[in-house]
């Protein structure tokens, strides 16, 4: 949590120990003077911005070598060596104009970009965390953008009418294969990573780069911190769990080791829980990250996890609404991932990774017993070509390997067991130019090849962007692509004839950022073209769909002081006639309209920063056997108000405690009806709903760097 520490510092004026001041003046080479000039320490978070002088001035408690960077559109980057002591050090920085950035354009069709670094900065790590109702979790964070549904009974990411499986997690450029946790019905599932593991992403509700393929609607990128500064160590108490992490960095070499414990035992005593639980969700891991330079621009990272997690409980039998059912559920996951990214010379660079995950789970429902296993395999390498300063090159190719099997458990040893198994190799290439026609035109043109040994088909993508400066502070950009996805394993298993399903993409985006106030309004359309489709119990690639709709958000980090809010609003339109639909109708995970509003705000008085986010989503269809016309009925509204702050005990101790639907506003996901009906002719119901109506959340964080170790043990 030592992000959480230095930024609620910083904007607290707090008085750290062993501090170095660094200012100066920022001119280019006529000797103007440069305002709003981004001034920061490499991987670090100290920095500032120069002011309509020029001028900048910030403190930090990083020490030894360090990097300073100056950066700002229009110039090339300033990189200048320091090294930090406890003084006053001054600079006066010249930056030199960068004619292919000059007005710069940016391709942001489809994307929000959260890096560190990035120009059209929308969420960072630290957003995540502290969003009030997100409890941590990458995807409900990002929940609060546009784009995307609130299915609270799955958890997982549903953009522009697309279900879960649609959007694809890759980290450092390779796939997670199961980046969320084993989940059972109308139970929602928590991502496997923590945000504090990247630097920086970018989601792409659409439109995204041929780079990235077999997601038919989004492409979610995460990057992994670089080398780390210095040693530190973590740890974490918390009213589900305890966790505790330490990293070493050496001149060349650096290691972290990471361990948690979670158990929702505790909590369950304190809340009336909707199910009767008989183990209560229990999960354990450990994570081993690995650094190594090269060279000086050459840098390995290795990336390993482990989880294990289980539960039981008893949910209403669908048949007999008295009677419950025994759900149990046991997860094993192994993930690992390394990459390595080099600058080979002034032209060529290159990026290569390869991630393997192992996932082994054991599903219990009554006496059916399913054992399921997952393995897949990702390599990929990508170079990057800088022709000129107005053209850049990315090529490169990856192999995907994917094998599933399945087959019940618990049985007697005379009874047959039913083993199935799919495998699944697919092969891509691509090639995508980033062209800068003009100071005021970019264009991104570029077409992905796959082969796929599953179906024997061989599928071309073209994708294209374009992007136009309107101004100063605007610009308008274009989208069109082609996107290609393997059908869900579950109809693989019994018709391997099955062909990739297809989606095209057309988007309109305006965009506008100035004084930290960005406003961006999307228009959207997804033409979907061979889902799988039963018809009379048979499965092909019949199924079409589409789904279009228009997106608005609005962030401001200035009009109040120490505050920050966004706010967005999404509109789908939807319709799909896929899987066992018997006509075209809008799927149950859709909502028409979905609004949300996020507050922070830092108290510097008290030394606390807190916030409010107010989530919206109008009413989603369900299947009503009494009714005559197919997902003709809908859910209530969907409400619900989170709180959050976070109190800075000490320069390294915070308390952070989170409450979800704090007015316990009734929450309806849908409805689960008999397949059989009753003795008066009607089905009986039960409602899909949260697992509690609130959600409370209290954790101490601890974190100890090296100078705060030795000060602890001098004062013993």
């Amino acid at each position: 949590m030592k992000i959480l520490f230095l930024i609620i510092s910083l904007l607290a004026g707090l008085p750290l120990q062993s501090q170095t001041l660094i200012t100066g003046t920022v001119t280019d080479v006529r000797g103007e003077r440069v305002a709003g000039v981004n001034i920061y320490l490499k991987d670090s978070y100290d920095g500032i911005s120069s002011d309509t002088t020029g001028h900048f001035a910030f403190h930090t408690v990083e020490t030894g070598h360090q990097l300073l960077i100056a950066s700002a559109v229009g110039y090339h980057d300033h990189e200048q060596p320091v090294i930090l002591v406890q003084d006053t050090l001054t600079f006066s920085i010249t930056l030199k104009e960068n004619i292919a950035k000059m007005n710069e354009v940016l391709i942001t069709a489809g994307s929000f970009e959260a890096s560190d670094e990035g120009k059209a900065v929308i969420l960072k790590p630290l957003d995540i965390v502290t969003t009030a109702g997100a409890l941590g979790g990458i995807a409900a964070a990002l929940q609060t953008l546009p784009g995307t549904q609130t299915v609270g009974e799955d958890g997982r990411l549903f953009i522009r009418g697309g279900e879960s499986n649609e959007t694809k997690i890759f980290i450092d450029g390779v796939l997670s294969h199961t980046p969320f946790q084993a989940k059972v019905p109308n139970l929602p599932t928590r991502g496997r990573f923590s945000p504090f593991l990247f630097k920086g992403t970018t989601f792409s509700t659409g439109g995204y780069s041929a780079e990235y393929g077999q997601a038919l609607s989004s492409a979610l990128i995460l990057n992994t911190l670089d080398f780390p500064v210095q040693h530190q160590t973590d740890f974490s108490f918390m009213s589900v769990g305890v966790d505790a992490a330490h990293q070493h960095r050496w001149d060349k070499t650096s290691v972290s080791v990471k361990g948690e414990y979670s158990n929702l035992t505790p909590y369950q005593w304190l809340i009336t829980p909707s199910y009767q639980w008989e183990k209560a969700p229990e999960a354990a891991s450990g994570t081993v990250v690995f650094h190594r330079k090269t060279s000086e621009t050459g840098l390995l990272k290795g990336y390993g996890n482990y989880s294990h997690s289980s539960l039981t409980f008893y949910q209403p039998n669908r048949q007999q609404q008295n009677q419950s059912d025994v759900v149990s559920l046991q997860n094993n996951n192994w993930y690992l991932n390394t990459s390595y990214q080099e600058i080979l010379n002034d032209k060529w660079s290159v990026k290569t990774g390869i991630a393997y995950t192992y996932d082994d789970n054991h599903l219990a429902l009554q006496q059916d017993q399913l054992h399921e296993k997952q393995r897949g395999l990702h390599v990929k390498t990508v170079f990057t070509l800088d022709a000129s300063e107005r053209t850049a090159i990315r090529l490169g190719s990856e192999y995907f390997y994917h094998q599933w099997e399945r087959q019940p458990s618990g049985l007697a040893p005379s009874e047959q067991v039913l083993r199935q198994e799919v495998e699944d190799k697919l092969a891509g290439s691509f090639i995508e130019t980033d062209w800068y026609l003009s100071s005021h035109w970019v264009s991104r043109p570029g077409v992905r090849v796959e082969y796929n040994t599953q179906t024997g088909a061989l599928t071309w993508a073209p994708r294209l962007s374009l992007a136009y400066k309107t101004g100063d502070y605007g610009q308008l950009s274009l989208a069109y692509g082609k996107f290609y996805q393997t059908p869900e394993v579950a109809y693989l298993y019994d018709h391997r004839d099955l062909s990739q399903e297809q989606a095209t993409h057309y988007i309109l985006h305006y965009q506008r950022m100035n004084a930290g106030r960005t406003f961006r309004v999307e228009v959207f359309y997804k033409d979907y073209k061979h889902l799988v489709k039963a018809e009379r119990q048979v499965y092909n690639n019949s199924g079409y769909g589409y789904a279009q709709g228009v997106e608005l958000f609005w962030r401001d980090k200035t009009s109040i002081q120490n505050g920050d809010f966004w706010v967005s609003y999404s509109y789908l339109d939807t319709k799909r006639n896929y899987h066992e639909f018997p006509a075209s109708a809008v799927p149950v995970f859709a909502s028409r309209h979905n609004f949300s509003v996020v507050y922070k705000h830092f108290i510097t008085a008290l030394r606390i920063q807190t916030g409010f986010s107010y989530q919206f989503a109008s009413g989603r269809p369900y299947y009503n056997p009494h009714h005559s016309r197919f997902h003709a009925d809908r859910t209530p509204a969907y409400h619900n108000l989170s709180l959050n702050a976070a109190y800075l005990i000490k320069q390294n101790i915070i308390l952070y405690t989170a409450f979800t639907n704090v007015l316990g506003t009734k929450q309806v996901f849908g409805y689960e009806y008999s397949q059989q009906p009753d003795e008066q002719g009607r089905y009986p119901r039960r409602t899909i709903g949260p697992v509690a109506p609130r959600f409370f959340f209290v954790g101490l964080f601890v974190t100890l760097t090296k100078d705060q170790q030795e000060n602890q043990l001098d004062n013993l």
